[in-house]
């Protein structure tokens, strides 16, 4: 184990610079998303079914933390940034993830994307 050479937060998430003693830098991310879930299983449960307004305008169907959109992006392309994606292969993934049950404590509503 390397020597921690610092530790940033930024909107929940901590990044931690450890310089291992070979040399390299590994970088590690962590966010606690414990109450991101809870607050998704409430919404979930909720009687409104994801609707925004009375109107059904919108519908809210998901929250996802930002880690884990870095992650999918990088799965997809091999850098972490999620927004430099194009918008038509940010639904593809979102759809494909979201609609998995790996992934179904991030939803907020019912039925598929």
């Amino acid at each position: 184990m390397g020597k921690v050479r610092a530790v940033d937060y930024d909107n929940g998430i901590k990044t931690k610079y450890i310089q291992e003693s070979d040399g390299k830098l590994t970088i590690n991310n962590e966010q606690n998303v414990n109450s991101l879930l809870d607050r998704n299983k409430k919404l979930y449960n909720n009687t409104d079914q994801g609707w925004v307004s009375k109107a059904k305008e919108m519908k809210r169907v998901a929250s996802v933390p930002p880690l884990v959109l870095q992650i999918w992006a990088k799965e997809y392309n091999g850098s972490n940034n999620w927004f430099a994606l194009p918008k038509d292969i940010q639904r593809k993934i979102m759809k494909t993830k979201l609609n998995s049950n790996e992934f179904r404590y991030f939803r907020t509503a019912s039925g598929n994307l």
